[in-house]
């Protein structure tokens, strides 16, 4: 059950035309510099990547104000295109998330003049993407160790479900396969239940930013040294390295971690407790926030409780100290323990939905959903700079072969 935040802005669907909603238009969002200019001015990708991981990798670098490229297979595209659900002007939202901000052209891998425009193309770039599997870049005399090695500069991003080398490098991934293999599935969800996907597709995006914070590094340090480098971002590396609860796990004693439903595993109280009319999150990772929120609710005496003295002694109990706090809760709605808990310092939260987070006043603000020129809106930018522009790109996602005409004349 979700429950909708008092005084929020009106929300949209990405894709509805907004145009004067309060909070969208650059001039309501004085901070996120729309007249600055954008600290990947002058670099130029071409972005041959597909679906989710790579092209949101590219979105990002578009945001910084790289120019990208997105190079799609002629007459399909893009795989994203046909994925549902789509907009008004029947465009897929899941391709215009990860594309905002791109130029598209067509070419075919097997007609050599395309190829050869292709090889134009990347002499003159500064990054080349891709997240094929590995080895069909050199099966199509595009391996990325020998471009880098006839173009020094260049700096070549590979995106792939397990990385290019390793027993899996070749295995064919999507996002949920690398949960699954990652140990996030296993998990998440309830003890005496099955494991349970993470509600987004979680692999693709970490392995997207990885990706834009990897080639980001390489940019820097070739400036510093004037060598261009291959990227090598793998899905299960990026998954892998979200576990910081399992892989805190004491090996030493045999434990193995198990899924625990919405409670943390070390601390407590920091679960999901249910209120008179829908439920709260509160997060109490130290003994100053338990013994402030015991006093908010009205109950001193759980601090002297031997039970529930210390942390390690409430996650021991944690079903005692949770059947306290509940009882309490119950007693009145969200709403009051929202406010009686936040003005005592202690971190809760109510649980949105999607749609009412997109209407967050905090989400708005901040330029997390933006306005584009053509008055669409997308996906903003959680990358914000003092001195540079924090509000991306204002472009729309292309339409298949948009630029196409241009970009041949350009690097014929």
């Amino acid at each position: 059950m979700s429950m909708t935040t008092e005084n929020t802005s009106p929300g949209t669907h990405v894709g509805s035309r907004t145009a004067g909603r309060r909070g969208l238009r650059p001039e309501d969002n004085p901070r996120l510099g729309m007249d600055r200019s954008f600290p990947l001015e002058g670099i130029l990708v071409i972005d041959l990547s597909r679906l989710l991981a790579g092209p949101v990798c590219g979105r990002m670098l578009a945001d910084g104000g790289a120019r990208v490229i997105h190079v799609e297979r002629t007459g399909r595209g893009d795989d994203s295109r046909m994925l549902p659900p789509f907009t008004k002007d029947n465009v897929s939202e899941y391709y215009r998330i990860a594309n905002t901000g791109k130029e598209s052209v067509t070419l075919d891998f097997k007609d050599p003049a395309d190829m050869e425009l292709l090889k134009h193309m990347i002499a003159e770039a500064d990054v080349l993407l891709e997240n094929f599997r590995p080895g069909v870049m050199g099966r199509l005399g595009l391996d990325p160790e020998e471009l880098v090695e006839w173009h020094p500069r260049l700096i070549v991003a590979s995106i792939s479900g397990f990385g290019q080398w390793g027993p899996m490098a070749e295995q064919a991934a999507y996002d949920t396969v690398v949960q699954a293999y990652s140990g996030i599935m296993d998990l998440t969800g309830y003890p005496e239940r099955t494991a349970v996907r993470v509600g987004t597709s979680v692999s693709d995006m970490v392995a997207g930013q990885l990706g834009y914070a990897g080639i980001v590094t390489a940019l820097y340090a070739r400036e510093r040294t004037g060598k261009g480098t291959t990227v090598d971002i793998s899905m299960l590396d990026g998954t892998f390295t979200l576990l910081e609860q399992g892989l805190t796990s004491p090996e030493d004693e045999g434990a193995v971690l198990t899924r625990v439903g919405n409670r943390h595993p070390f601390c407590y109280p920091f679960d999901l407790y249910e209120c008179a009319d829908s439920p709260i999150y509160i997060c109490t990772a130290n003994d100053h926030l338990w013994r402030s929120l015991a006093t908010a609710l009205g109950h001193p005496e759980w601090i002297c409780d031997p039970r529930l003295k210390g942390n390690p002694d409430r996650a021991d109990n944690w079903e005692y100290c949770g059947d306290l706090i509940g009882a309490v809760l119950k007693t009145n709605t969200a709403a009051h323990w929202l406010k009686v808990i936040q003005e005592a310092g202690v971190p809760v939260a109510p649980v949105l939905g999607v749609e009412d987070t997109r209407r967050l006043p905090q989400i708005v603000e901040r330029g997390m959903l933006k306005e584009l020129g053509d008055g669409n809106v997308a996906m903003g930018t959680p990358i914000k700079y003092g001195a540079w522009n924090s509000y991306g790109s204002t472009k729309d996602a292309p339409q298949l072969d948009e630029e196409g005409d241009a970009i041949r004349a350009e690097f014929s």
